[in-house]
């Protein structure tokens, strides 16, 4: 994994394209939220970090540890001479994003085509997924309550377009998909459409005894790389990045901050959650109990009170790191007309008065902080007024855990596209100043 270092109160920061190139191989890496808490604990692992199950004691020696669940990691580090009361520094993130996802009987197909019966995940650009070569991965779960991971990264599926030929309309009133009836991919060819033909055929892949799969969570995903784009090759274009590119700027600031050796006045962690892109109301989403408990019992395995917690909790900070929007040249007028955050203009601080975004000025003021010591430059985003505004983690884990937090990011376009597109300078800036964050 290529680590981050940031000096206090350096120069400002340079692009180092190593970082970059790690986050392309990582988003390849994880096509779905299982794969990418399985790549990130594989990086923390390597940086010496331990994972404790939760249904295990937990005992308070320093050190780097973590917990899995399903598609989230709650990952800290605790430094030598840590007190039951020191406060956190948190990073908050997603690993989940808009996608097809497989129902429970997979198999469909009518009229000579074999087809994979999908349900629509979250709030994807629909017709980015059109004519796209679509690989299949997720999880499947054993007889036994065990659960391996799989990935089929070649071309299996397609959503196949209707020809202009037959819908004249569409240049003139644009394309309109029906959520059922258009987006069901094929896969084959075949009057006789077996029950159980697309498990069976994941198990051969996985090297599994045939029947031995009972549960899935599976998902769609492009086949094509990210790729650097552009004359001077100063984009890069890629799939999952909402969030996935919060998630790997945040893992890498945390190994950065373990191995540095600094003194640190507080715990850094990384919480990367599921399900953000439909509510976050799981076991594993962010409105959840997974960060509260990870938090409190490391608290208490320091030797902690309830007292503890509580002022541990009240002298907290979250930097809820997601992607924003960056100004778009064909469509400015849909931006507030005094924000325009460009890519490669640094990490963007997002603020909305009505609490879709959790920051206020003094969230505003430690995050500002953070950037001038990695020196990096930072810009704001607001919604235009016209328009309404979404939302991320960060509100909820101000309100469930008393937390103070703020909503930052990186400016991108094509936000929930199957391919989205960001500066390549600014996953490299966003990770120094999450460094400098963690660092305290």
């Amino acid at each position: 994994m290529h680590v981050v270092k940031v000096n206090p109160m350096s120069a400002p920061a340079r692009f180092d394209r190593g970082h970059t190139d790690d986050l392309m191989s990582f988003l390849a890496a994880s096509p779905s939220p299982y794969h990418a808490v399985a790549n990130t604990a594989e990086r923390l692992e390597k940086a010496g970090f331990r994972q404790v199950a939760e249904t295990d004691a937990w005992d308070g020696t320093h050190g780097g540890k973590y917990v899995l669940r399903g598609g989230a990691i709650v990952a800290w580090y605790v430094p030598e001479g840590a007190e039951a009361h020191t406060p956190f520094h948190i990073i908050g993130a997603h690993t989940d994003s808009p996608s097809l996802r497989v129902k429970p009987r997979p198999d469909s197909g009518a009229h000579g085509w074999r087809q994979v019966a999908v349900e629509i995940y979250g709030g994807p650009l629909l017709n980015s997924w059109l004519d796209r070569d679509l690989g299949l991965a997720g999880r499947l779960t054993l007889r036994d309550g065990s659960s391996v991971l799989v990935n089929v990264d070649r071309p299996l599926l397609r959503v196949p377009q209707l020809a202009i030929h037959l819908d004249r309309s569409v240049g003139s009133e644009g394309l309109k998909l029906d959520k059922q009836r258009h987006l069901q991919p094929v896969w084959g060819l075949g009057d006789q459409v077996g029950d159980g033909d697309l498990i069976a055929f994941l198990e051969q892949e996985a090297g599994l005894t045939a029947g031995s799969v009972t549960g899935w969570d599976l998902m769609t995903h492009p086949v094509e790389p990210p790729a650097y784009l552009g004359r001077d090759r100063e984009l890069v274009a890629g799939p999952r990045m909402d969030n996935l590119l919060s998630v790997h700027a945040a893992a890498a600031a945390l190994t950065a901050v373990a191995a540095s050796g600094a003194p640190l006045t507080r715990i850094p962690v990384l919480a990367a959650f599921d399900h953000e892109e439909n509510g976050s109301q799981s076991d594993t989403g962010a409105d959840g109990p997974l960060l509260g408990t990870v938090l409190e019992r490391s608290v208490l395995a320091r030797g902690g009170t309830a007292e503890d917690r509580a002022r541990a909790f009240a002298a907290s900070v979250c930097l809820s790191s997601d992607t924003g929007h960056a100004v778009h040249p064909n469509y400015a007028e849909r931006h507030d007309p005094t924000h325009h955050p460009r890519v490669n203009g640094g990490p963007i601080l997002k603020v909305n008065v009505n609490n879709r975004y959790a920051t206020d000025g003094s969230g505003r003021a430690v995050f500002a902080a953070a950037c001038e010591k990695a020196g990096v430059p930072f810009q704001s985003f607001v919604s235009n007024n016209s328009m309404p505004c979404g939302t991320t983690i960060g509100p909820i884990t101000a309100a469930r855990h008393g937390i103070r937090t703020v909503d930052i990011g990186v400016a991108i376009l094509s936000m929930h596209s199957v391919r989205e597109l960001c500066g390549a300078d600014d996953p490299f800036l966003l990770a120094n100043a999450l460094t400098a964050f963690l660092e305290g």
